[in-house]
This record gives structure tokens, C-alpha cells and sequence, in this order.
């Protein structure tokens, strides 16, 4: 059984001390036998990015040995050696423009020194195009550019400097459309897709793939994948947990899978977890809990962003394909950074169908925006609440609700109904989630609908009545889908008073 590398991303490491490698390279292959690709592909963090560069990198240093068991070996490809300049932002943290000019200064004078070439030019962007010339005196260059904005990223509050090193990037990349005579490939990976008039306004020769089809599993794990390249990890993971492999592999795809990157809505799993998974052979939200999303939920309170819209939003590619340091909107954000991702698209509307991927990452988000509307956590509740409905102790989960409410620091209390409608939503939605059930709203109220060993309907009134409440479950028919399952519906109808949980009457039908 194959090692599983979690955290090594440089190819050659992994084909040589005989980790887990998903052969990728019939995709790869497409890609470097163009004669002249200038390639970008936005993914999320911890998707492969920086393993597809470094594999690029051994590839158009003809390393062919290095391939010997993997589709591109026998393909007729001609493995001729290039060189390479190679920047990987993800090692530069740029507190302002100097450090990034001095990083980007560092990493071509280290590139030159490498293939033997000094360098005469001290500005960054003109020292760029002595390297590329003079090192296409060897044969034609290869530019890999990994994390190409991470610098702007990482100082994105800070919209002022983000937009002066959004300068000097844009600068250092129109460079690469200049010296095309010298250029056989390019490619630049990132999270982020700024739009053409952002950083790739001098680069308009740029092939944009991040929503090919063709490339749509270019990175992640496809379910065949899963079940061929990690099958003995799914023998050993299945006879740990005394599980059927085939229930395992559902399980494994419904917390992991769903990512898609284009109209085919081919699914791709998340690699980083499903490595962390069968290493640790437990679930976790692993790929989540790599990094806390704050700016983006600051983003979407700045925005009042209605939360209810995750689920499921249907927009037109222009909405989520790039955005704008000036304009910065939540959605291409959220579907970029892997938040969001496509679910389906309508050929006849032009339409994409958006939500969460899976499990992982709808409930890691939504407990990590509820923590941040609430302003307390909210794990204990949760299961408190649970167990309460279980036993169908509602006084308990009641004043469960009514605790929590009064825990909410009184700054973070605001007098509006959208804010505590958005409470409730998250509230319920990950209850849903808890017992594997269902969480409905209707039209912007709070409807919500948990299906565990019964079924309980709940409909709150903001400063309003609970038997009015209870009147409107019944004359809008809530329950009528559900009769006839075999399960107990109950029917609670809530008031919501200065800023808590009030009266609230039970009907059993």
C-alpha cells in the first residue's frame, strides 16, 4: 500500500520515495503539447495547484524517467528540455511594495544564477525581460507562476496596498506577453480570478481553462479515481470501521465530493481531506478547518448578503466569474474560494445552479457564520437541542433556544428582523444537518422542517402571536408533503420578543 503524502507537494518526491500519485498526466499531456499554451486556472486552496507546477516543471525539464509508470510516458511526446522560470507567491509575504518588488527581484536573479546568466538590469519588470531573452538563447522558456495572487490577497482589507501591488504584478505579467517570441508555455494558478482589466490587462493572450470542461478534473479526485487509486486505503479504512466498503464510499462522497468547475459538473473530491481522512481513518472537516474564511464572512455581513441564498442560488456566469478590488461582491468570491461551487447549468437559460459541495463545507460554514452572527459558540446548544427534540422534551429545547439568545453579546443585537430570521436559519439548518435531515424556508420567514424520528414544523413570529403562528402552519398546509411517511408531525407555532424566544404552543396532528 502506497504512502499517502499529505503536505508534499514537489512531484519528484512522490514518485521517488513511492507515494500515492493520481496520474493526472493524460489531462497534463493536453496541455504542454500545444506548441504555444499560455495558460491561467483559478482553483481553491489546497487543491493540487502547486503539485500540477511542480510536475510542469519536471516535465519541460525532459525529466522523462520520473514518468515511467504513468500515462504520459508512452504518449508521443518529445520531452524536450527547457528552461524554466519558476515563482511560487505563496513564499512571499508582502507587507508593502518593496518586499513584493525585492521578492520578485530575488526569485529572477536566483533563476539566472541557476542556468548560469547575470543580469544587468536592477527594475523588476525590465529584469524580467533580460531573463526571459537571455535564457531563451538556450531554447524557448517555460514561466510557471504559482499563487500569482496571493500578495494581493493577503492584504485585501487593505484595499489601498492591495491595489499597489495589484500595480506592480500587472506590471511584471505584461512582461510575459512582450517576450512571447521567446515563451514555449505558460501558466499561472491561484485562487482568485480578477477580471481582464484587473492583473491581465497587458496579458490578453491569456487561455482562461478554470472552466474547461476538458480540465475540469485536471485537479481533485474523481470517484473513479477514489475507488482505483486509494482502494487499499478504503479496504483498511472499511475494516477499522466494521462498514461495508460501498456504504464507506457513499459516506466518503457525501462529506468530501461535489466540487465542480464547469458546465459538465464533473465532481471532483477535495484531495487535501480525502489524504487527511484515510491517514487519520476518521472524518473531519479538514480541508475547512486549514484556514477560517473571516474576511469573507466580514464581506457578507458588509454586504448583508442573505444567507438563506447558499443553498441553492441560480445566477449567469457573469455574476461569480471575476470581481474587482474596487467592487469586491461576495459570490464570485464564495464559488472561487470553494465555498460555493457548481451544482448544475440550465444549456436553455445560460444559468448556473449554485451551493455547497458537500458536508464538510456546508456545515463547517455555517457553523463558523453562526458563531460570528451570534458572537458565542454554539456546539453545546446544538447538541443540547438535538437531544431535546429526540426526546421530545420541548420545555428543554425551548429554553435551550431562549439561553442561547440571552448569550448573545447585547452589542451584537440588532433591532432588525433579518438578523434573527438569519439566526433561526442556521440554527435549524444545522440541526438539519446533525440528524441528516430536512431544513426548509419559505419565502424569507422562518419555516423550518427537521425530519429525524419525527417530524417538527416550526413557524416564528417576530413580535407577533404564537397562535397566529400556529394558524398559519395550518392554513398554508406546511405538513401536507409529510403525512403519510409514518412519523409523528408535530406543530409549534413561536413568538419572538424583545430579542428572545416568548410563548410558543404545540400542536400534535
Amino acid at each position: 500500500m502506497k504512502r499517502l503524502p499529505v503536505g508534499i507537494q514537489t512531484f519528484r518526491d512522490i514518485v521517488q520515495n513511492d507515494y500515492l500519485y493520481v496520474d493526472k498526466t493524460e489531462k497534463i499531456f493536453d496541455l504542454v503539447n500545444n506548441p504555444k499554451g499560455v495558460y491561467f486556472l483559478s482553483r481553491p486552496r489546497r487543491f493540487g495547484k502547486s503539485l500540477l507546477i511542480s510536475t510542469l516543471n519536471e516535465i519541460f525539464e525532459g525529466e522523462k524517467e520520473l514518468f515511467k509508470d504513468l500515462w504520459i510516458y508512452k504518449a508521443d511526446y518529445a520531452w524536450e528540455k527547457h528552461p524554466v522560470v519558476r515563482i511560487d507567491f505563496s513564499k512571499s509575504k508582502a507587507r508593502n511594495s518593496d518586499e513584493l518588488i525585492n521578492y520578485i527581484v530575488y526569485q529572477l536573479d536566483k533563476t539566472a544564477q541557476l542556468y548560469g546568466i547575470t543580469l544587468e538590469q536592477t527594475q523588476y519588470d525590465i529584469k524580467f525581460d533580460e531573463l526571459l531573452t537571455k535564457l531563451s538563447g538556450i531554447n524557448k522558456v517555460v514561466v510557471l507562476i504559482d499563487e500569482y495572487d496571493k500578495p494581493i490577497i493577503d492584504n485585501i482589507e487593505n484595499k489601498e496596498l492591495a491595489t499597489e501591488l495589484r500595480e506592480i504584478l500587472k506590471g511584471f505579467y505584461t512582461i510575459i506577453k512582450a517576450c512571447d517570441e521567446h515563451i514555449r508555455f505558460v501558466l499561472l494558478t491561484g485562487v482568485s480570478k480578477f477580471s481582464r482589466a484587473g492583473v491581465f490587462s497587458g496579458l490578453n493572450n491569456l487561455e482562461d481553462i478554470s472552466m474547461d470542461a476538458k480540465y475540469s478534473s485536471l485537479l481533485g479526485i474523481t470517484r473513479q479515481e477514489l475507488e482505483n487509486s486509494f482502494k487499499d486505503h478504503i479496504d483498511l479504512f472499511a475494516e477499522s470501521e466494521s462498514i461495508d466498503k460501498t456504504h464507506l464510499v457513499e459516506k466518503i462522497t457525501y462529506w468530501y465530493d461535489g466540487f465542480c468547475f464547469s458546465r459538465s459538473c464533473e465532481k471532483v473530491f477535495n484531495p487535501f481531506s480525502l489524504l487527511l481522512l484515510f491517514k487519520k481513518l476518521s472524518f473531519g472537516n479538514y480541508w475547512f478547518e486549514s484556514a477560517t474564511p473571516s474576511f469573507l464572512i466580514k464581506l457578507m455581513k458588509e454586504k448583508n448578503f442573505d444567507i438563506k441564498r447558499l443553498k441553492e442560488m441560480e445566477v449567469r456566469e457573469e455574476s461569480f466569474g471575476a470581481y474587482e478590488l474596487e467592487n469586491l461582491a461576495v459570490l464570485p468570491i464564495l464559488f472561487q474560494t470553494g465555498y460555493l461551487t457548481i451544482k448544475e447549468y440550465d444549456k436553455d437559460l445560460m444559468t448556473y445552479i449554485l451551493g455547497y459541495p458537500n458536508f464538510e463545507v456546508e456545515n463547517s460554514f455555517q457553523y463558523s457564520l453562526l458563531n460570528s452572527y451570534s458572537g458565542i459558540h454554539v456546539d453545546g446548544y446544538l447538541i443540547d437541542l438535538i437531544r431535546a427534540l429526540r426526546n421530545d422534551d420541548f420545555e428543554t429545547f425551548f429554553d435551550t433556544l431562549k439561553i442561547f439568545f440571552a448569550d448573545i453579546p447585547y452589542d451584537l443585537h440588532i433591532s432588525k428582523e433579518k438578523y434573527y430570521q438569519t439566526i433561526f436559519y442556521l440554527i435549524f439548518s444545522l440541526i438539519g444537518l446533525k440528524v441528516e435531515a430536512e431544513v426548509k424556508t419559505n419565502k424569507g420567514r422562518i419555516d423550518a422542517v427537521i425530519i429525524d424520528k419525527d417530524i417538527y414544523i416550526f413557524e416564528f413570529k417576530f413580535d407577533g402571536d404564537k397562535d397566529n403562528a400556529l394558524k398559519q402552519i395550518r392554513d398554508k398546509k406546511y405538513f401536507e408533503k409529510y403525512q403519510g411517511v409514518g412519523k409523528e408531525i408535530y406543530l409549534f407555532g413561536v413568538e419572538f420578543t424583545d430579542r428572545n424566544i416568548g410563548n410558543w404552543v404545540i400542536e400534535k396532528l
